[in-house]
């Protein structure tokens, strides 16, 4: 059934039958293309049209994946003094610089090619459900600060801009955050797009949050003055067996905090809504085609890219799973790629969320792993439970230090990440003290060493966290406890 937000709708639109509106409403939970979401600034979903960033000078590395293109991302990066290599080409470094080898190494792994690895296999599963979309999957993951946030219009103060979340080459050049740092210039090409990517974020440590991670976004556009009636034609073409096993739930509204943009019909508008709720049940049922009575339900939320925009979540062994964002596509950055006239849609999603859930994989580690226990588990197009193949016994040690006033924990994480790589299983803050006289802080934070296909050693863990407690001292400037 509709939400309250069709049925405004213009009687136009709003009398189509109901055959042709089954299934097109749920809500959802997750942030526009991640696994976590970038809190946005709510000015920004007021604004309607003031962002105008030029859309010619896109980054030259983030190619459409030639042959040449794909071999250099193959290339062991290389750090010196001075400059980062990465991908065939070479950045000089400055004060921002903060991203590390052991994060760079990652760019050469490309998960989401592997047609064996889940994350691939969840993917292609998905583009399935958009056969005619087109899919881009082979950028570079070095993208300019522009590409990544003044072209999507992020604040000047965004927290995704701190050094603190982000790996920075340069202040200029960086690590992609999310795979919109590609939506302008693949709109230039389709009106029907797919870009899946792997991106980096500066993150905690535990089983569910990893620096490197992979996102997936979809876009599609149309012509603004035919929209409703092109929504309708394709809807009523479409597939209502497919989405009539879905419960939906949409209680969502135009609201102030959630609105409709200024220069958009809302007759169009609507219908942009209804046709992308209508595709995602369709990617969601696909998904999740083992679940006989799929339950789907929509919430608003504020994106930079959408306006209206909102979230998906669905009922999954009995507690609701985030799924993605999504809403209809600001205009502004319609306009910057050269596409006036059009409206449209646009959603986000984190495959690794998905692949936890759908694989049954505990750890987020494991998608890393080269191990052929994990690896060959898996086939093509196929979504099988994971075989758990090995559980060692943990290796825990403890580190406190009293905080130089610019300590950021993240920071922290970055540094046990260098030491220790994949071995540590999970950070946590077990303790912090403010000393009542000379008001300092300490820290304490207990480390589970764990590798997920050997056996540790007391010594190797040792020897590990030694070096953990000198690299603390030198790179961060405290005084150890």
């Amino acid at each position: 059934m509709a939400s309250p937000l069709f049925r405004s709708a213009s009687t136009q639109w709003a009398s189509r039958s109901a055959a042709t509106r089954a299934g097109l409403a749920p809500r959802i939970r997750t942030a526009m293309a991640t696994a976590r979401k970038i809190p946005a600034s709510p000015a920004l979903a007021w604004r309607p049209v003031l962002c105008y960033s030029s859309t010619s000078l896109f980054h030259t590395s983030a190619s459409r994946g030639s042959a040449d293109s794909v071999n250099a991302l193959k290339t062991p990066p290389q750090i010196t003094a001075e400059t980062i290599t990465v991908g065939g080409k070479t950045y000089n470094k400055d004060s921002t610089t903060n991203v590390t080898p052991t994060i760079l190494e990652k760019t050469t792994r490309q998960l989401h090619l592997i047609p064996t690895h889940p994350i691939a296999i969840i993917k292609n599963l998905i583009a399935s459900t958009f056969p005619d979309f087109k899919h881009y999957d082979q950028f570079s993951p070095v993208v300019t600060t522009k590409e990544n946030f003044d072209d999507l219009c992020f604040a000047a103060d965004h927290p995704g801009r701190a050094v603190t979340d982000t790996y920075y080459l340069n202040e200029k050049i960086m690590l992609r955050t999310h795979t919109s740092a590609h939506q302008l210039q693949v709109m230039k090409e389709s009106d029907k797009i797919l870009v899946t990517a792997d991106v980096y974020r500066r993150d905690e440590i535990d089983a569910s949050h990893y620096p490197v991670f992979h996102q997936m976004e979809g876009a599609q556009l149309f012509d603004a003055k035919t929209a409703v009636e092109d929504i309708r034609n394709l809807i009523a073409a479409g597939s209502s067996a497919a989405t009539a096993a879905i419960t939906t739930e949409d209680t969502t509204q135009i609201t102030p905090e959630n609105p409709k943009q200024e220069c958009h019909e809302e007759a169009a508008m609507l219908a942009v809504a209804d046709h992308l709720k209508y595709s995602l049940n369709l990617m969601i049922r696909k998904l999740f085609s083992h679940e006989k009575d799929l339950q789907v339900r929509w919430i608003d939320a504020t994106f930079p890219f959408t306006s209206p925009s909102w979230e998906m979540e669905i009922l999954y062994q009995g507690k609701w799973l985030e799924v993605l964002g999504c809403g209809v596509s600001r205009q502004d950055i319609l306009n910057n790629a050269g596409k006036p006239g059009k409206i449209g849609w646009a959603f986000g999603l984190g495959l690794e969320r998905l692949a936890l859930v759908l694989f049954g994989i505990p750890d987020i580690r494991l998608f890393w792993s080269q191990d052929d226990r994990f690896l060959k588990q898996f086939e093509p197009s196929k979504i099988q439970k994971f075989k758990s193949f090995s559980k060692y016994p943990p290796c825990i040690k403890d580190i406190a230090f009293w905080t130089t006033p610019n300590f950021h924990e993240n920071n922290f994480c970055e540094i046990v990440r260098d030491v220790a790589g994949d071995i540590a299983e999970d950070v946590q803050l077990i303790d912090e003290f403010t000393h009542p006289k000379t008001k300092k802080h300490s820290v304490c934070y207990r480390i589970n060493y764990r590798s997920m296909d050997r056996n540790v050693t007391n010594i190797e863990i040792n020897e590990i966290q030694e070096k953990l407690r000198q690299e603390v001292v030198d790179r961060m400037k405290v005084e150890l406890r």
